[in-house]
């Protein structure tokens, strides 16, 4: 496989060029580092299949120019994290719309297959427990910078199906909840990163609004292979398909987790969205996947239970001469 990955520097994206890299895949990076880090790429920066081109998927010649050299697109590169979202909304939405664009064109164009990165917040807020990808979403205002990720991944969606269905496009739309693990970082908000970050420095663990509301997380070791394993199987083109655990906690749960397994002396505090992430923002208090669909096409099963991910997050942040990052 040549394989071109978006925003293969950053936390799924490194994981991802790492387990090609290991399958005898030649892999080609495309990240602006907004949010990745070469730091991430660091463990196979001098492979010799390896090769990183810094620039954005807003330049459409550029991903034309890579799309062409590939027959393999994982397009991952997004704006993603709700300080990002609240704090450059409109950068954002032409990063996740227009990038995703231009990575279809440059697909079709070029005969390429593709994987087209979109997530569990198209749902928005539907609560169902064990949402499946028929069911109907539920957002909030337009108006409200918090649904405007959850607007651009439905068009992205959109906008790779119309591909599918009208010109024949090779591609999969993958949603996924809440990927967690190594090289994630809390500096956009991520919880479980957060979380560890403020129990190994002694610092409150910062919960937002009651703490009740419901998440499940995956490892990134158990969603990588899926993505491989999706983009080469033919059945799954012209699908969305979620990719998840079912292993259901609440954010005061896992800020008690992080505490014993860190055994930390911290303190749990509450803060209204309002004075944690700002003005405009909505929660949701629940999201459980129904995985049925992606466990009778390739398999799929996590492996991986909340305590491996909560203790593989630790571990990185517990290396010596690392200072975790801590974010308010």
């Amino acid at each position: 496989m040549h394989a071109l990955i978006t925003g293969g520097a950053g936390f799924i994206g490194s994981h991802l060029t790492e387990y090609l890299l290991t399958a005898g895949h030649e892999v080609v990076v495309l990240d602006n580092l907004a949010t990745g880090s070469m730091e991430n790429l660091s463990p196979i920066y001098d492979h010799s299949h390896f090769r990183y081109v810094p620039g954005s998927v807003l330049d459409e010649a550029l991903v034309d120019t890579l799309a062409s050299q590939v027959d393999t697109i994982f397009h991952l590169a997004a704006a993603v994290g709700s300080f990002v979202i609240r704090d450059r909304t409109l950068q954002s939405l032409r990063t996740n719309i227009h990038g995703t664009e231009n990575v279809l064109t440059a697909a079709h164009r070029h005969h390429a297959r593709v994987l087209i990165a979109s997530s569990s917040e198209v749902y928005g807020k539907n609560t169902k427990i064990g949402l499946r990808e028929d069911d109907d979403r539920v957002v909030g205002s337009p108006l409200l910078h918090r649904w405007s990720y959850s607007e651009a991944k439905a068009v992205d969606e959109s906008l790779t199906h119309a591909y599918v269905t009208e010109l024949g496009l090779q591609a999969v739309i993958v949603r996924l909840f809440n990927t967690v693990g190594p090289r994630q970082t809390g500096r956009y908000g991520m919880v479980i990163p957060r979380f560890v970050a403020q129990a190994l420095t002694g610092q409150p663990l910062t919960i937002f609004g009651t703490g009740a509301q419901i998440r499940c997380f995956c490892h990134v070791h158990d969603v990588v292979p899926a993505l491989l394993a999706l983009v080469e199987h033919q059945g799954a083109y012209g699908t969305a398909i979620n990719l998840g655990s079912c292993e259901q906690v609440s954010i005061a749960g896992l800020a008690l987790r992080v505490l014993a397994l860190t055994h930390s002396a911290s303190d749990i505090i509450h803060l209204s969205y309002e004075e944690g992430i700002g003005p405009g923002y909505e929660d949701l208090q629940r999201r459980v996947p129904d995985c049925t669909r992606a466990r009778e096409m390739i398999g799929f099963r996590p492996l991986r239970t909340l305590d491996d991910i909560l203790r593989s997050v630790i571990a990185e942040q517990s290396r010596p001469g690392l200072t975790p990052t801590v974010m308010p």
